[in-house]
């Protein structure tokens, strides 16, 4: 009698090693973004890359469950699902690996969400718990030039890429910051020209209606879930290939991000 082969069982995702970090100063950058700075010996269970849109999970777990980091999140989600950290995604927008420290800007929207009112009332001292670090995106020193679409969101990540260009980089920001306090970027290249608008309406619009330079952009888009599908839409009509897009939304309007993250695996979470 033939039998069936057994299948081998997968072996489990060994779970990502989580940085337990110290604040070591927090900084109001504008009235809508703190800079948050962290380090300290758990610095080393973080994996760093080159990209400039370098990014972290923070763990957010409620004070009322009182937790210590690092967490089991095997157990919790066992038998105790309801104790479990809220994740939060951020860029991470400087890291010095020798001094062991990092930097995080928030973007703060009165007391609404997790990360923001944790951010606005982070002191030094303050334990802040994190897993990563992901990204991909690099600005390549052989391409035609650079389109760097954002919205406040993508700010750090935009910063990062202008520091990492080279010195006769081509290339046009367009960003979408309603209040010009929070319009903060490095000097970018002398052949970058960077442009603001108010909303995302006004960021769909000059993208449609930029003058294209010649030769194939390398893009990086980034920010709500429904503009940048409408932005994709236009990249594909300047027929942009995909191995020189970065293209991602790091939120979505009316969303939590508990909600925004599981969507991502659904039709309505698609860019592409």
């Amino acid at each position: 009698m033939s039998t069936s082969p057994t299948v081998p069982n997968r072996a489990a995702r060994p779970p990502r090693p989580q940085a337990v970090l110290s604040v070591q100063e927090v900084q109001d950058l504008t009235p809508s973004l703190i800079r948050i700075t962290a380090g300290g010996d758990g610095f080393d269970a973080l994996s760093s890359n080159e990209a400039t849109d370098k990014y972290v999970k923070l763990m957010f777990a409620d004070p009322e469950h009182g937790l210590t980091p690092p967490y089991d999140l095997a157990d919790l989600r066992e038998n105790s699902p309801e104790k479990l950290p809220s994740n939060r995604t951020y860029t991470v927008r400087e890291i010095n690996e020798d001094e062991k420290w990092l930097t995080l800007d928030f973007v703060i929207h009165g007391d609404e969400g997790i990360a923001g009112p944790w951010a606005k009332s982070a002191r030094p001292g303050d334990t802040i718990v994190m897993v990563g670090a992901g990204g991909k995106y690099r600005p390549s020193p052989e391409a035609a030039w650079h389109l760097l679409i954002a919205d406040l969101t993508a700010i750090p990540a935009v910063s990062t890429a202008l520091e990492a260009m080279d010195e006769d980089a081509q290339g046009i920001v367009i960003a979408a910051v309603d209040d010009e306090e929070d319009r903060l970027l490095p000097e970018a290249p002398s052949g970058v020209t960077v442009v603001w608008v108010d909303n995302d309406d006004e960021l769909i619009a000059s993208v449609d209606g930029l003058d294209w330079p010649e030769g194939t952009p390398q893009v990086f888009a980034h920010g709500e879930r429904e503009t940048m599908k409408s932005i994709r839409k236009i990249l594909k009509e300047h027929e942009v290939p995909r191995e020189s897009l970065s293209i991602s939304a790091y939120w979505a309007r009316g969303r939590a991000e508990d909600q925004f993250q599981a969507e991502k695996r659904e039709p309505i979470g698609k860019i592409d």
